[in-house]
């Protein structure tokens, strides 16, 4: 049994190495993972107190409509309850939206590089893929624009995009909406929207209601940092949400997660102050970046990918050996790059100090 013939050119997803693996192989006893985005806060010690309270009646399904949730969210939002649809994690909501509107002689289009998933869940349901490559780390959104034809059913804008970090401006997302064509849907994947500053932050979900075509996607997996419970959301009209609802499994968020993420979105008090912090020494690592030379692309969240004047296996090799794990450009269309999560001030300040005397030698050499 071969499956679907797409899935013969395809490859399942590989995680990077795990925390315990990587002690054992080097023998250190600490790792510091800056490699998946996920925040070194923690979570809402909220959610770490009620964690116990939460985990009851485990032989009973969850609320298929995750009800507290979806109220609290529709409280926060401003927006209709039946406009919402959950997932585990975004990006199930993803898989979601591919199932619903693509299939073979249907295209998407993305940008490169971006989240991957799109892409691959759009070629698991037979639809042909336009990758657009990005600008200086930004979606070349007139590009997109002009790739779009009758087949296409779905555009992809992450923003802030992964793996680049770059916005898109609320100016240039209206811009586009204006000029999409109305029978085409457009995802806003705003997975790291608790990082971009307030007045950088365009207001995607109140343009839902000028532009029905429009989908916008969160999660709770980054700056809630509830990455192991997998709860994340899309907001759309409810004619749109309802079609997305048929496809969801009827009970694909746990009760466990539901009821975290309730907790941890009443917790603003936690996400301000570690969304404060991670800005706070992502300015610090982004100064030590332009005294070392080396070039970065615009950074909206909580990432920084950093250009570099070896290969990015390279670098993450060299680190790993050091206890630091980060995410090579290799993998990610960018092989002569590295994408880093900010971590802690005294994590970062040790990186700083690892990158500089690994890099230096070929900084210099460059610029000879």
């Amino acid at each position: 049994m071969n499956g679907k013939t797409i899935l013969q050119t395809m490859k399942p997803y590989k995680p990077g190495k795990q925390i315990e693996d990587v002690k054992k192989e080097y023998g250190l006893n600490k790792i510091v993972k800056l490699a998946s985005n996920e925040n070194p806060f923690g979570y809402s010690p909220q959610v770490k107190e009620a964690i116990t309270d939460i985990s009851t009646h485990l032989e009973l399904y969850p609320d298929g409509y995750a009800t507290e949730l979806r109220e609290a969210l529709v409280n926060q939002l401003n927006v209709k309850p039946d406009q919402l649809v959950f997932g585990s994690g975004s990006d199930e909501v993803i898989a979601i939206l591919c199932q619903a509107f693509l299939e073979s002689g249907t295209n998407t289009i993305t940008a490169t590089p971006t989240f991957p998933q799109y892409k691959h869940n759009a070629l698991i349901q037979g639809a042909d893929v336009k990758e657009v490559p990005v600008v200086n780390g930004y979606h070349d959104l007139d590009a997109m624009l002009n790739e779009i034809d009758e087949n296409t059913k779905i555009v992809w804008l992450c923003t802030p995009n992964n793996p680049t970090g770059t916005l898109i401006e609320e100016a240039s997302l209206i811009d586009f909406m204006e000029r999409c064509p109305s029978d085409v849907l457009v995802v806003v994947d705003e997975a790291y929207y608790e990082y971009v500053r307030p007045e950088d932050a365009p207001d995607s979900i109140k343009a839902i209601e000028t532009y029905s075509n429009l989908v916008v996607l969160r999660t709770f997996s980054k700056a809630y940092g509830l990455a192991a419970l997998r709860v994340g959301y899309g907001i759309a009209t409810e004619t749109i949400a309802n079609l997305l609802n048929i496809v969801r499994g009827p009970f694909n968020t746990t009760s466990v997660a539901q009821k975290a993420a309730l907790i941890a979105l009443e917790d603003q008090q936690f996400l301000q102050d570690t969304v404060k912090q991670t800005l706070v020494n992502k300015k610090k690592f982004l100064e030590f970046l332009d005294r070392m030379g080396l070039t970065y692309y615009d950074s909206a969240t909580n990432f920084v990918f950093v250009n570099l004047p070896v290969t990015g296996d390279e670098l993450f090799e060299h680190l790993l050996t050091k206890g630091f794990i980060v995410r090579s450009g290799e993998a990610l269309g960018h092989p002569k790059g590295a994408r880093i999560t900010i971590g802690h001030e005294e994590d970062m300040k040790l990186l700083q100090d690892l990158i500089e005397a690994y890099l230096t030698p070929a900084v210099k050499e460059n610029q000879s």
